[in-house]
């Protein structure tokens, strides 16, 4: 998943705005917890960028040759991509 700075910055005030409707938390700071919230979203896609990647590549590594787009693909895709979550303590 690519987010472009904007959507990361419209997500990171999302979530700033939904803690504090939801009066989880009060901010001393608001700018300093949209950085840390920001900081979280863009940590969040990078990590999800490498769990793709991870999953194309074994898709990828396999013998027979699967096409992408496929039914077949998107079962294997799928699954190696869980593993990987599932490795990373993310599932």
């Amino acid at each position: 998943m690519i987010l472009s700075e904007d959507r990361q910055t419209h997500w990171a005030h999302l979530i700033v705005d939904s803690i504090w409707n939801d009066d989880l938390v009060d901010y001393t700071d608001e700018d300093q917890a949209i950085r840390l919230a920001k900081k979280a979203v863009v940590e969040f896609v990078k990590e999800d960028i490498e769990i793709d990647q991870k999953a194309r590549e074994k898709v990828a590594s396999l013998k027979r040759n699967v096409v992408e787009g496929s039914p077949e693909w998107d079962i294997l895709y799928k699954k190696y991509y869980e593993e990987e979550r599932n490795r990373r303590g993310k599932g």
